[in-house]
């Protein structure tokens, strides 16, 4: 047996049948949870996949704004040089 750390409801898991990492759903409340030890089994939240495919997005779009001040830096350098010649 487990304990929901959301809900506190008794989780049926055989300790034989997961592994740490494994995720499962609470059945009376629904939330994602992740094992987190096996002797005995222990529960948590598990990690959003929501929040990390925000992440990435907000990282892939960081990114290219960087790139973009880059370019436009090193383009107005490259012409000033190319007048003072």
């Amino acid at each position: 047996m487990a304990i929901c750390p959301e809900c506190d409801a008794e989780i049926e898991v055989d300790e034989f049948d997961v592994d740490k990492g494994d995720q499962l759903s609470c059945p009376e409340c629904g939330s994602n949870l992740e094992v987190t030890g096996l002797s005995p089994i222990e529960l948590d939240l598990a990690p959003d996949e929501d929040e990390d495919e925000d992440d990435e997005d907000d990282d892939d779009g960081d990114d290219a704004d960087l790139d973009e001040d880059d370019d436009e830096e090193d383009g107005e350098g490259d012409d000033d040089e190319g007048w003072d010649e």
